[in-house]
């Protein structure tokens, strides 16, 4: 499956010019497979807002995406937004599709349904060491007030990483990382954890379904 950018350069009210660059998809010769395709990665779909209505916002500077994996009928993607209103912000999004059937690809689609307990006790396990980290660091940051690091620690403590969280994952040659976004607030949301736990297809082979997506790699 082949991708080309498209690129547009608008003036938006108020402010400077927005970049706002998205794939389209080319080159499936199944026509209902290329349109699932194709509406799934629409800007719509993506952060939930159409080009116009962008348009009319002043908030966005950049709208950008990056091809992570596309081999084996995967198509690995990852949008990123990016604009200024109260703050700065920058929000991301993660698609996986299918290139077979055109659908975004999901655990069960992936991985043996007696399975996805283990998983997520197993990503949990590396959110948990990550979290701890994130304290430790937290107790002795000297620009961080007693308060404000009895109320992270609280917020870290209670992060786990469940089932639903597993149809988040992104992948490549070499294995699987689970995505997982803790969603704290602008203020600290650069002491989350960043969520991000890999594991090798060797270590996931016993729990990929042979006739699933990944079974490529089992």
């Amino acid at each position: 499956m082949l991708l080309r950018s498209t690129k547009i350069t608008r003036d938006f009210p108020n402010r400077k010019t927005a970049i706002v660059r998205y794939p389209i998809v080319l080159g499936l010769s199944d026509g209902t497979v290329l349109r699932r395709i194709q509406n799934a990665l629409a800007i719509k779909n993506v952060f939930d807002s159409t080009l116009e209505e962008y348009q009319q916002d002043s908030w966005l500077t950049d709208f950008d995406y990056k091809v992570n994996y596309n081999q084996n009928y995967l198509l690995d993607i990852t949008f990123v937004q990016s604009g200024v209103g109260a703050y700065p912000d920058t929000q991301t999004k993660h698609f996986l599709i299918n290139l077979r059937s055109g659908l975004v690809i999901k655990a069960t689609d992936s991985f043996n349904p007696d399975s996805l307990a283990t998983l997520a006790k197993m990503a949990n396990q590396m959110l948990k060491t990550e979290t701890r980290e994130r304290i430790k660091a937290a107790q002795v940051d000297k620009d961080t007030d007693a308060d404000q690091k009895i109320s992270l620690k609280d917020q870290l403590e209670q992060l786990t990483f469940t089932v639903e969280n597993l149809d988040d994952f992104s992948v490549s040659d070499k294995g699987v990382t689970f995505l997982y976004d803790a969603g704290f607030p602008h203020v600290i949301q650069a002491l989350q954890p960043d969520g991000r736990y890999f594991f090798s297809y060797a270590e996931l082979r016993p729990y990929i379904k042979r006739n699933g997506p990944l079974g490529i790699f089992k």
